[in-house]
């Protein structure tokens, strides 16, 4: 494993793999080939922890968020607009009900899923997704009262603006702090420009209180013509945000355009550059800026070009797999792979791809309760997986 350290590390995914792992996922290819749809585990090789594959279940239609429950059950958004229930070993037939209507277009639809710090007394579970309405869509918060199969009282608590139309780059994570704040990741709505204007929310990360209100110390609140619900500016399209479980700090990940995704610690009032500062390329070839960095515009702590595409990440502190102790896990949805980062103070000093066998696009990565991995692959027969110990 290579190891460096640097204010913007970027790690180029041609020289990434060892040879070692990728034959450990051409074997790995070719066992799922000789099964169906991944119906068998699979034993994989890492730098420091063997691990085997576990499928729980398939048949999910493109994946998108997983939250757990007090009771050992997982909550499963799929982008086309349901919740699933995963309880007791098996997926439940049908869909929880009283799911808002979405904007199941291109990237939009049902996207993520959190359950409140006090579930077991208050039963809440919020929802982030694309919202329909005058004008287009855009990404909506709600949040109601699970009861068995049925959400409860349900009420939207946040409305990105403006809306508009495309069906791209809607973020979009949410993640509770220690302090109850809710935070909710965002995209540009590829409206580039406006991700340094602070009169609208594209291209930024909110930060509410548990009913949608806003904070009163959020960084904006009270400034001229800035919207008070704003945490962080200046991001393209944050589809992976966590919380740290010894610092409690928010980390987040963000897709570039052609190379130049991002990996950052989410600070209150920090500008992220886009698109005055990026270390990627337009689609087209053509140049988005020659600038890397800026006076008052924060540096990636790691950045990745070509792109990976990154989906859903957290930082394990479980106790099943010892030898990954604080490492960051982050889904790939170019090059199919489960990302693992090694980190020391803060920084990246190494990093393996993982799971490359399965072929799979890598949706959302959760630290479970009970100290395994779980992982959701992205596809109209989606699976849930869990990483256990090989021996």
């Amino acid at each position: 494993m290579r190891r460096v350290k640097a204010a913007a590390l970027r790690w180029d995914e041609l020289a990434l793999v060892p040879p070692t792992l990728m034959t450990a996922g051409l074997l790995a290819l070719a066992a799922v080939a000789a099964v169906p749809a991944q119906s068998a585990e699979i034993t994989e090789q890492s730098e420091q922890a063997d691990f085997k594959v576990v499928p729980l279940t398939e048949g999910l239609d493109h994946p998108w968020g997983l939250a757990f429950l007090p009771d050992g059950g997982m909550l499963i958004t799929e982008r086309s607009g349901d919740l699933r229930l995963f309880k007791d070993g098996r997926l439940e037939s049908g869909a929880v009900a009283g799911v808002p209507e979405v904007a199941a277009r291109g990237q939009g639809g049902l996207l993520d899923v959190a359950v409140h710090p006090s579930f077991a007394e208050n039963g809440l579970i919020y929802l982030s997704y694309a919202g329909p309405g005058e004008g287009g869509a855009s990404t909506e918060v709600a949040r109601g009262r699970l009861d068995g199969m049925t959400l409860q009282d349900v009420e939207v608590i946040f409305r990105a603006t403006p809306k508009s139309g495309g069906t791209g780059h809607f973020g979009s994570r949410l993640v509770f702090d220690r302090d109850g704040k809710l935070f909710i990741s965002l995209g540009d709505r590829r409206q580039i420009r406006e991700s340094q204007n602070l009169g609208n929310h594209i291209g930024t990360v909110i930060r509410l209180n548990d009913d949608g209100s806003v904070p009163e110390d959020n960084p904006f609140l009270g400034q001229a013509g800035a919207l008070p619900e704003i945490y962080s500016y200046g991001h393209r399209n944050v589809q992976g945000m966590t919380l740290h479980p010894v610092s409690g700090e928010i980390w987040s990940h963000e897709h570039g355009p052609r190379g130049g995704d991002e990996l950052n610690l989410v600070k209150a009032g920090a500008n992220y550059g886009w698109p005055v500062i990026t270390y990627g390329i337009d689609y087209s070839g053509a140049i988005i800026t020659d600038k890397t960095e800026a006076p008052g515009m924060e540096q990636p702590i790691v950045y990745w070009d070509p792109s990976i595409a990154p989906s859903g990440m957290a930082f394990y502190d479980g106790d099943q797999f010892p030898e990954w102790q604080g490492d960051l896990f982050i889904g790939a949805l170019a090059h199919l792979h489960l990302r693992r980062l090694e980190m020391e103070g803060g920084q990246v000093v190494g990093q393996e791809s993982l799971l490359t066998g399965l072929n799979e696009r890598i949706r959302d990565v959760r630290n479970g309760p009970d100290g395994y991995l779980y992982v959701l692959t992205d596809s109209s027969n989606g699976q849930l997986l869990r990483l256990e110990p090989a021996s």
